[in-house]
């Protein structure tokens, strides 16, 4: 087993995997602008490989983007499915090289979750995981229910639930978690009661609302993982928060998972970043950076909405003085901008639909 750890190895590794490939590759796709990648599948079909890519049939994005990818893979040779939409989300992410290796990662192929986030991804070729994976590959490509024949595979809505509550009940002294939400009640209920057990729990990421006896910080950089390390021997690496929508409602993938050298490494990359974070969280309550802040954002948002130069100039130079300069690009394109305030304001709106109509079935239950 190995781990891939993000954005240290970038695509490589699996661009290495799809031009090795002899036979075949199966890939679950949700989000995708990496074209090294694509390059490297419409290789691999010119060297006969078969390819198939299953594509989720929307993301918060829209789908313009995917039925454009899929035109493109259609194009150089690749045999492309689509997910049913009888779930909320198709968010699982993975990779099946000639039957033989997977590739599961908590990771998109995208350049921001690749290059500039923190996550993992696990390769396996243990016989028995490969297999299952390609089970629950058939059955989302022919739209057939998936039956879990795994107590390592976590597949949500199957049995994501069961899974992670034990691998969680399970913690006797230390428990890591990479997490962008914590919000489920259930899970939050356990975690409390892990720690008044005297389990030493640590979060990177978020929660919604503060859980007694564990510790919880903002991750140093941008953070597209779940993840948790038991007791320094046990690990779990998938696409599902604990949260309720991504427990019960979508289609997530990940593993559970024994190999000491690779919980190690997700150990000591925690140690790293839980040591960065609180640097910053350090930094944050220092009020001397806020001049700093503000020019940098001032920029970052006047680059993308010229509109707002003129307000950003003033409310910058209430913060850092009259005597700072700080010229902003006018020039911008705005439309480009505007179609990304356009997704993000569609994707938190999305989220708390999809997040308050699955907490609201488990309360009902």
């Amino acid at each position: 087993m190995r781990l891939l750890v993000q954005p240290n190895d970038g695509p490589h590794p699996l661009v290495r995997a799809i031009a090795h490939a002899k036979r075949t590759i199966e890939i679950m796709i949700f989000r995708f602008d990496q074209r090294e990648i694509e390059r490297a599948l419409a290789n691999a079909v010119s060297r006969g490989v078969a390819v198939h890519a299953l594509i989720a049939h929307t993301n918060r994005s829209g789908e313009e983007n995917l039925r454009r990818l899929e035109l493109r893979l259609l194009d150089a040779g690749v045999t492309v499915a689509r997910t049913d939409d009888d779930l909320a989300r198709y968010h699982s992410k993975l990779m099946i090289v000639d039957r033989r290796e997977l590739f599961l990662l908590a990771f998109n192929f995208t350049h921001h979750d690749i290059e500039r986030s923190r996550s993992f991804g696990v390769v396996t070729r243990m016989p028995a995981l490969v297999r299952e994976a390609f089970r629950l590959f058939e059955a989302d490509v022919q739209r057939h229910p998936y039956e879990s024949a795994s107590g390592l595979l976590v597949v949500s809505p199957v049995n994501a639930r069961r899974l992670l509550t034990a691998f969680i009940a399970g913690a006797r002294k230390e428990l890591l978690i990479y997490d962008p939400k914590v919000s489920d009640l259930e899970m939050v209920r356990l975690l409390e009661k892990r720690a008044a057990a005297g389990v030493h729990i640590r979060i990177i990421g978020r929660v919604t609302r503060p859980i007694p006896g564990v510790a919880v910080l903002k991750p140093p950089m941008r953070l597209h993982t779940r993840s948790m390390v038991r007791d320094g021997r046990k690990a779990f690496v998938g696409s599902q928060s604990l949260r309720a929508v991504e427990l019960d409602a979508r289609r997530e993938a990940g593993l559970i998972f024994h190999s000491p050298k690779v919980v190690a490494a997700i150990h000591h990359t925690f140690a790293a970043d839980w040591a960065s974070a609180q640097k910053a969280a350090e930094r944050a309550d220092d009020p001397k950076p806020v001049a700093k802040v503000a020019k940098k954002v001032a920029k970052i948002l006047a680059r993308e909405i010229p509109q707002v130069t003129p307000v950003l100039n003033g409310a910058v130079k209430e913060i850092v003085g009259e005597g700072a300069e700080l010229q902003l690009d006018p020039e911008a394109l705005e439309e480009a901008l505007k179609s990304a305030v356009k997704t993000a304001v569609k994707e938190v709106v999305t989220d708390m639909v999809e997040g308050a109509v699955v907490e609201d079935a488990a309360r009902a239950r």
